[in-house]
């Protein structure tokens, strides 16, 4: 008969943890939170302050929080002793006490794992402690802050009438991150520039430096920086930039005019260092950049590797690995890659508010062959599952050595320079590949003479700053102190979800409601913004965990002394949807203007910069006509509109501008919802033809009904995913 509960956050962990600590226990899940502050009170808050004290009310979560508490009252009555395993985190520790206080437990004992293994649980089951008061305080104390910002400055937004539905500590801080970016863009006004570079007959290429007669500028050491969130971090090189047509033009000619000689050489090996291994943060990023993966998925698919005991816990900001699995990876490394062992194990070092006694997320057995793991796992959990297996056994390998190369020559008072690097031991980046490609320079020796084949340069524009991937962001986040590892993702999420930002092309883009939003907040809250104040109270947490504040007189203290009288200031501000939105300065976009007419306005098309074209830029009408783009013709060697554009021109001047064709509805049902499929008429290339799809509007973004387009042929209706269309 069972003797001992277990609780622990997760169903998933329940099957794995019964099956290893056998019939004498029983093993329950609280489903993550069962308790929150209940909407009771001045504005719904659930606690009231009274001097330096918090009084605070909990109820229930919803119907199954409550089902869940009585479920484990009646197993409480089963057995002898509860142990309380809840996630190594504040957040875990949290949840703890609640159970705790909703079981009526008087002193439960408290057990912590980093890895759902037989060795970890029985070693933390044989070492239990009791409840650590500082942690449960700083979870309490985020748990207050949160509802009060959420809730009393929420409304100050809904008055906007716009949409908007929520300010938050963490969200709005993020947010503004975002739209400070998207106004830097818009306001960005772009700069030509040119790249002067000299081709050698030696077989390299060598960029403008500068002149003999300036004055020195210190050398800029080259450093491989590991950037997780990064997906191409390789720039191509480019000159010291030149600001006029005629400087540029003056360099090549002198260029031309005087012999060239090598004045320095120089070639030396750095060693490259492997990265360490995961946290949170960078596990986003990786996977965000490397996988695709959104922050909120890759926590998901991490959390049921750790729930199969394939993983360490997936919420750390901890780099330290155990003696244990050093061990281990060094002894992998040397039955596989001898030559990638380190003369000592390799330490990382945490940042300084990084909880040591966590570890980095890790693969629980670096033994555990990929070919079993390829059966039993999804394509997601695999492939993330690989991604943290080579960044663990890479962080555990020897330093990649690089022979990097300087050479710098002259030509009468102008230097150029170029540089080269060959990687002689892949070392670490053997698993874990961020060394930017090899680029080979001839062996030169100082004072020669050099060939000079080509002198030209480059035409360029300087780029707007790009807006955040979500890797990026989180990677910005975790640098600005915006939060912590457990809510980098739920944040994003969250800001997508209230539609105050957008997917575009893989990056966050502020919607006009984000905009307008922030743009209001800037006004009534500006503080709650400012990322050193929202680092600031992150750090005011930390301290309570630390047990170096007390959570109580933190909280009555800061809405004391900040959030009562901001909030009394922001009720005056005059509230406008468009505060600040449609009005601030947007320059103004200058191109050049091309000797090519509009086919319309006849006004000069505009020269449009872009890396895609071979030409480097096309042709654009920029006084208000529809879609006149020209792109170059190497064929013709002409200004051309693209193909179906050409087409549908050709068939508009035939057919007198055709209405768009209504859809009908068809007989046929569709194969997801069974509602019926809709026949529309278009035309393509010149011809009329038609297709079936959902007549559901709510299919357009369902990701379900992705593949529902049925196209007309000879044999029927036929679609590229489903086949044939069955009446």
């Amino acid at each position: 008969m069972p003797k001992r509960l277990l609780v622990v956050e997760s169903p998933g962990k329940v099957k794995k943890l019964s099956q290893i600590l056998g019939s004498e226990w029983i093993v329950r899940a609280s489903c993550g939170h069962i308790r929150e502050l209940s909407n009771e009170g001045e504005d719904s808050l659930g606690f009231t302050m009274d001097g330096s004290n918090v009084q605070c009310r909990y109820v229930p979560r919803d119907q199954q929080a409550k089902e869940t508490i009585q479920q484990l009252k009646a197993a409480v009555k089963q057995v002898q002793e509860v142990v309380l395993a809840t996630d190594p985190d504040r957040e875990g520790e949290t949840i703890a006490w609640h159970l705790k206080e909703a079981l009526g437990l008087r002193q439960p004992k408290r057990v912590v794992y980093t890895e759902i293994t037989e060795a970890a649980v029985r070693t933390a089951i044989a070492h239990p402690r009791e409840l650590n008061t500082n942690l449960v305080g700083a979870g309490l104390c985020r748990d207050c802050l949160d509802k009060l910002v959420g809730y009393k400055g929420s409304p100050l937004v809904w008055a906007l009438n716009n949409g908007a539905k929520s300010v938050g500590r963490v969200q709005s801080a993020t947010l503004h991150l975002i739209c400070q970016r998207e106004r830097e863009i818009q306001t960005f006004v772009p700069q030509d520039y040119w790249s002067v570079w000299v081709d050698y007959a030696e077989g390299f290429r060598a960029f403008y430096k500068g002149m003999a007669n300036a004055p020195k500028e210190a050398a800029k050491e080259e450093t491989e920086v590991n950037d997780d969130a990064a997906v191409n971090s390789t720039q191509a090189p480019e000159s010291t930039r030149v600001l006029a047509e005629a400087e540029a033009n003056r360099l090549v000619d002198e260029a031309r005019r005087h012999p060239h000689k090598v004045v320095q050489f120089e070639g030396k090996i750095v060693n490259h260092q492997p990265p360490p291994p995961f946290i949170t943060s960078t596990l986003q990023q990786a996977a965000g950049s490397r996988l695709r993966f959104a922050p909120e998925k890759t926590m998901q698919v991490a959390q049921k590797l750790y729930e199969a005991g394939l993983i360490t816990y997936m919420r750390t900001d901890s780099v330290m690995l155990s003696p244990e699995f050093c061990d281990s990876a060094r002894k992998w490394l040397e039955q596989n890659d001898p030559q990638n062992v380190p003369q000592k194990t390799t330490r990382h070092r945490s940042n300084k508010t990084a909880q040591e006694a966590h570890e980095a997320i890790r693969p629980t057995d670096v033994f555990r062959p990929s070919v079993q793991l390829r059966l039993e796992l999804t394509e997601d959990e695999f492939n993330l599952y690989v991604l943290i297996w080579k960044r663990a056994i890479a962080s555990q390998c020897r330093a990649a050595q690089l022979r990097k190369t300087l050479v710098i020559t002259q030509s009468g008072d102008i230097f150029w320079q170029a540089r080269g690097q060959i990687v002689e031991f892949l070392g670490y980046a053997r698993y874990w590949p961020n060394l930017s490609k090899d680029s080979i320079l001839p062996n030169l020796q100082q004072g020669q003479m050099l060939t000079l084949e080509n002198a030209g340069h480059e035409k360029k524009q300087t780029q707007p700053p790009p807006r955040y991937s979500e890797p990026k962001l989180v990677q910005l986040m975790e640098r600005k102190g915006i939060g912590r590892p457990s809510t980098y993702s739920p944040t994003i999420a969250t800001l997508k979800k209230r539609g105050y930002v957008q997917l575009a092309k893989d990056s966050l883009q502020p919607t006009t409601l984000g905009l307008e939003v922030d743009a209001f907040l800037q006004k009534a809250l500006p503080d709650l913004l400012e990322t050193e104040f929202t680092a600031k109270m992150e750090d005011a947490l930390d301290a309570i965990a630390s047990g170096k504040q007390q959570w109580q007189q933190y909280l009555t203290k800061w809405n004391e002394n900040y959030f009562a009288p901001a909030l009394a200031k922001a009720k005056t501000i005059v509230v406008s949807a468009a505060t600040g939105v449609k009005n601030y300065p947007v320059a103004e976009r200058k191109f050049e203007n091309s000797r090519t007419r509009c086919p319309q306005c006849k006004n000069h098309l505009a020269k449009i910069p872009s890396s895609k074209v071979k030409k480097k830029y096309f042709l654009k009408c920029v006084s208000g006509c529809d879609n006149i783009v020209l792109f170059w013709s190497e064929y013709s060697k002409s200004w051309e509109a693209p193909r179906s554009q050409a087409a549908k021109g050709t068939q508009e001047t035939k057919e007198a501008s055709p209405q768009k064709s209504k859809a009908t509805i068809s007989k046929y049902s569709c194969p997801v919802c069974h509602k019926p499929l809709e026949e529309y008429s278009y035309v393509k290339d010149g011809q009329n033809k038609k297709m079936l799809r959902c007549s559901n509007p709510q299919s357009r973004n369902d990701k379900k009904h992705k593949d529902v387009a049925y196209f007309s042929t000879q044999k029927g209706w036929w679609s590229p995913k489903l086949g044939e269309l069955k009446g």
